[in-house]
């Protein structure tokens, strides 16, 4: 069940995790789903599961490690989940991108990542929204609030999640193209909610 719970969720997140991931992803992944269903108090042994489990635990899960999100981005933000509006949001105050991001040596800008899935895990289905902002250079000026907003279906009855991530960019030729080296990447789950009641 761990296993399954766990390779759902990084398809959930595909589309970012191709730049943005380690190469021990899934074992520590499945690892920490293990963690999650260990914690179902409620299911007899042998049957508990991620549903009746704490999803909450994965808050704070760095899709890779080499890059955690917390030493690359280090600018304040707050992370929502809006269950009845469907709307999962991750919002930036103004920062100075030269002080706040530690960027790879090449590295000219940066754009910020954000998804928000509902995970159906009893189906093996989700529903994935993804935003992202626009290419900031890393200088030491302020750029403006950034706000996220991915918007799922409201009232949805399925474990909600929403990841933030860094992805590093230099210009070439007056374009901006992502760096090749991607193990600067960052992503990670910053909020997440089990919505089916415990039994």
């Amino acid at each position: 069940r761990a296993g399954s719970a766990g390779k759902l969720l990084r398809m959930a997140f595909m589309a970012y995790l191709k730049s943005a991931a380690d190469r021990r992803l899934v074992s520590r992944l499945m690892k920490e789903m293990m963690v999650v269903v260990k914690a179902d108090a409620t299911s007899t042994r042998g049957q508990r599961n991620v549903l009746d489990g704490e999803l909450e635990l994965l808050s704070g899960f760095n899709f890779n490690l080499g890059a955690p999100l917390s030493t690359v981005l280090k600018a304040a933000y707050t992370a929502n989940i809006n269950r009845a509006t469907g709307l999962l949001v991750v919002e930036l105050p103004s920062f100075v991108p030269g002080n706040y991001i530690d960027a790879p040596e090449g590295a000219t800008h940066a754009r910020l990542l954000s998804a928000g899935a509902a995970i159906d895990f009893e189906s093996g289905t989700y529903e994935t929204v993804t935003t992202q902002s626009a290419d900031i250079e890393l200088v030491n000026a302020s750029v403006p609030d950034i706000v996220l907003g991915n918007q799922l279906a409201a009232n949805s009855t399925n474990p909600l999640f929403l990841v933030l991530g860094i992805e590093f960019m230099q210009t070439v030729n007056g374009a901006n193209y992502p760096l090749r080296d991607k193990s600067f990447n960052a992503l990670a789950i910053v909020a997440a909610w089990r919505l089916r009641e415990k039994k």
